[in-house]
């Protein structure tokens, strides 16, 4: 049950298949770029004889500046028309950060990298789930980002795999991979056209145009989307910190059988996302029709 009607619900919504095709591999290539963050940060900071406390410490650092970031990154979100240039100075802070953190791992410079990439979390996800809505429109919302989901998962398979052969291989460029990937994440930003993504739609813009302070009293209002938010809260508690803290512990004990060890705890749950995806969008769907 959406809280406000859209001004572009009527609106017939025809991408073409260069969008669609090209908004897939934006989540492909983007999933990609951001494994080198969360688990995989914690065992290279291992590896680089960085303690069980400070790896928790630098990593929390970075999860509050994502948490600070949602509401304003959602807000400007919804003002900027060109959404597709937000989700590009993400991408590119991203991969600053991930230079900053294979070149300096010192202390301040890691915790700045990790602040520059918790403030993309509230940008680049939303933006791109926008972008998704702006194309698609709301009847096709949930099995297009079910496909999302599927080709983000794959891209997190791919790039984890290749990560972990080159760490195997006690290659020094491990960390360069993520970094490589924001030309094909650029690239498929510009495949994307930007005409067909309707700026009503995807900011979600309203018939009467409501003040703020009365959307904001709506969604305090809507319980189901406050027991989810609840639920996701519980689970963010539960599960976040358990895989980074694993693989912090594995790197320090070996640095050759970490590799593999990481990259199978993170592949075999993104397999099952790719496997699944979809079949969820459509679920959802069907539910709340």
């Amino acid at each position: 049950m959406s809280v406000v009607e859209p001004l572009s619900q009527g609106k017939a919504a025809v991408p073409s298949r260069q969008s669609l095709l090209a908004l897939s591999w934006l989540n492909f290539f983007l999933a990609g770029m951001q494994t080198a963050f969360g688990p995989i940060a914690a065992a290279y900071l291992a590896i680089h004889e960085w303690t069980a406390k400070d790896i928790g410490f630098v990593l929390s650092i970075g999860g509050i500046a994502s948490l600070i970031s949602q509401v304003p990154g959602g807000e400007l979100i919804d003002a900027v028309r060109a959404k597709r240039l937000l989700v590009a100075t993400g991408v590119v802070t991203v991969a600053l950060s991930i230079l900053i953190l294979r070149l300096w791992p010192s202390f301040p410079l890691v915790a700045l990298a990790e602040v520059l990439q918790g403030i993309t979390g509230g940008v680049i996800g939303p933006a791109v789930v926008a972008i998704t809505l702006g194309l698609v429109g709301h009847a096709k919302l949930a099995e297009q980002l079910g496909q999302n989901q599927r080709f983000s998962a794959a891209g997190g398979v791919a790039v984890t795999l290749t990560m972990a052969l080159v760490a195997y291989s006690e290659s020094p460029w491990t960390m360069f991979v993520p970094v490589v990937l924001a030309v094909p994440v650029l690239v498929a930003l510009t495949q994307i056209r930007g005409e067909e993504i309707d700026f009503e739609r995807a900011s979600g813009a309203h018939a009467d145009r409501p003040q703020r302070a009365r959307r904001d009293a709506a969604l305090l209002k809507n319980y189901p989307l406050l027991t989810f938010a609840t639920c996701m809260v519980l689970f963010q508690l539960a599960n976040a910190s358990m895989l980074p803290l694993v693989n912090e512990m594995l790197a320090s004990e070996g640095k050759r059988q970490a590799a593999p060890i990481v990259a199978a705890l993170i592949i075999v749950p993104q397999l099952i996302v790719a496997l699944l995806a979809p079949w969820v969008g459509q679920q959802a769907k069907k539910t709340w029709s």
